[in-house]
């Protein structure tokens, strides 16, 4: 292997051509080799504005090419497990975007054929790697708000009229993983279980659903060993929410609506004391944690670093919205 990454990028995805691509170009150790994409027709002006040597007219014909080291898999979630088997099985590492999975099942399974190759495997989880998040991290570990006992978190957004009311929208149809759990509910349930450092040990839920039968609407929580809490919300039908809040025994963090895709401007969070009504506002540096992402995975990938962010983690995250789904359809708490 050289001392660059090769990359091979499946699908000519909005989050491929807008983030991971470019921040792969940036990289101080990767560079995208291979696009495959089912119309060719349309990926030439982000070849051509990113460099990109070779476009592929099918899937396989990327896989097979040896001088791909990893993929990037920003296919529709239901996708996800089948071309990352494929991936694997052809020796390649893979990044494969969020949800890992459609169900725990799903990731249990591409875990155990990444192990079996040894090879990486890795959940595009970017927020995971901004300075912001992983300084608000440190802070929460280091005991400065106390002992965390709630999160709350909402990532949700407005979709258009007339996209839910033609009920295509891959976001809509149950067939390739729809709903708002698991498209954007999948952030806040891994920021609670980072900053609670604990898995739940039962969650509830309630839910508004599509005539499509995928969740449009959704609000959970989760309960932690030791009294700790957490809230979600996730939704295609309501404004802008896009923020965390961490909560302990003797103080609070607190987000703007950037917390997960803060684009590479300053970042800034609120740090308060226990009895403070307003705090101090902490300001990060801008950064692109796309880039940090795939550096990240890169190194690990040339073995110049171990990889932090586990696929085990993204088992056990899929394992809890499991869960969350079976309380919203059902009406019950699922212990887990």
């Amino acid at each position: 292997m050289t001392d660059k990454i090769r990359w091979g990028v499946l699908g000519n995805a909005t989050v491929a051509r807008k983030c991971v691509i470019p921040a792969i170009q940036k990289s101080r150790n990767g560079f995208v080799h291979a696009l495959a994409t089912r119309r060719p027709a349309n990926a030439g002006l982000v070849a051509a504005e990113n460099h990109i040597e070779r476009i592929y007219d099918r899937y396989e014909a990327l896989l097979e090419d040896p001088a791909i080291d990893a993929v990037y898999i920003p296919l529709p979630n239901h996708l996800h497990l089948p071309w990352t088997l494929k991936a694997l099985s052809a020796g390649k590492h893979v990044l494969c975007e969020k949800p890992i999975a459609c169900t725990a099942q799903e990731a249990q399974e591409m875990a155990r054929a990444a192990d079996r190759g040894n090879l990486f495997l890795m959940e595009a989880f970017m927020y995971r790697f901004h300075p912001r998040s992983r300084e608000i991290k440190q802070l929460v570990s280091e005991g400065r708000i106390g002992d965390p006992c709630l999160v709350r978190s909402a990532f949700c957004f407005h979709m258009a009229k007339e996209v839910l009311e033609a009920g295509d929208n891959v976001r809509l149809r149950p067939d390739t993983g729809g709903g708002a759990l698991l498209d954007v509910g999948c952030y806040s349930v891994s920021v609670a279980r980072w900053m609670m450092g604990a898995e739940p040990s039962q969650v509830q839920a309630q839910a508004i659903y599509h005539n499509t039968g995928v969740d449009v609407h959704f609000v959970g929580t989760l309960q932690f060993p030791g009294g700790g809490l957490a809230t979600l919300e996730a939704s295609f039908v309501s404004a802008l929410q896009q923020t965390f809040s961490v909560v302990g025994t003797a103080g609070a963090i607190d987000l703007p609506h950037d917390a997960f895709i803060p684009w590479q401007h300053d970042a800034e969070y609120f740090q308060r004391g226990r009895d403070q009504e307003t705090g101090d506002r902490i300001v990060v540096p801008g950064a692109d944690e796309y880039q940090l992402m795939v550096e990240h995975f890169g190194d690990a990938v040339l073995e110049k670093a171990k990889l932090d962010f586990l696929i085990e983690d993204s088992v056990a995250n899929m394992r809890v919205l499991d869960a969350l789904a079976q309380a919203a359809l059902t009406g019950n708490t699922v212990r887990l």
